[in-house]
């Protein structure tokens, strides 16, 4: 009989950084299979959700800012996931200011001022894809575009984050993504948006709280 090896947990990474935006959360993700794909960053929604969906399938996916968004996508095309964790994505035109900012910050200072509009001072220009500002410009034009949908049946559970500390617009869009899709909201203790870089310890808490089996979960 086979055995079946840890558990497959995907982090989905968002605008402006690669799968090395997650080393600080992949240490304290001990006992699962932790994978860190790097996103094609080609600005089709639907190409991102094919160049996810094979390491998604059956994965605990957790995600961030537009990696949050992604999973949305994955949820709403049915790719079964065991779970997603889903922290701050964009909710379309459920608030349709919220990324009024950060497309200011972009046509004004390119990545650097967006960067640090999104995620604050622990974004830094190693966190940067190659070619950032033409990447960053696809990301953002994908993902001003993006309008949620539900999950569908097939996929797991999905819950919503929000940043204790983030500003009250962050709180207002999870909340309304919450209530339109009749999905569980948890709060992430100390921290703001770039949870991954300034709270890991906060966020993969959260991470296995959704993988671990027992009465309650997800709730």
């Amino acid at each position: 009989m086979a055995v079946a090896g840890p558990l497959r947990v995907v982090l989905i990474h968002g605008a402006a950084t690669t799968g090395r935006v997650w080393r600080h959360v992949v240490p304290l993700l001990d006992g699962f299979d932790v994978h860190c794909p790097d996103r094609p960053c080609s600005g089709d929604l639907a190409t991102e959700v094919t160049a996810l969906t094979a390491d998604c399938r059956g994965a605990v996916v957790a995600g961030v800012s537009g990696g949050a968004t992604l999973g949305l996508a994955l949820a709403a095309a049915g790719v079964p996931m065991a779970a997603a964790l889903l922290h701050e994505p964009a909710v379309g035109s459920l608030v349709p200011g919220l990324l009024a900012p950060f497309r200011v910050a972009y046509a004004a200072g390119g990545t650097a001022a967006f960067a640090a509009a999104l995620y604050g001072p622990a974004w830094t220009p190693d966190e940067a894809p190659a070619d950032a500002d033409a990447v960053v410009a696809r990301d953002l034009a994908m993902f001003a575009a993006f309008e949620p949908a539900a999950p569908a049946p097939a996929t797991g559970p999905v819950v919503i984050t929000v940043g204790e500390c983030s500003p009250p617009i962050r709180h207002e869009s999870v909340q309304r993504l919450a209530e339109r899709f009749t999905l569980p909201q948890w709060t992430i203790p100390g921290a703001r948006h770039a949870a991954h870089l300034e709270h890991p310890e906060a966020l993969a808490a959260a991470i296995r709280r959704l993988a671990a089996p027992g009465p309650g979960h997800p709730a």
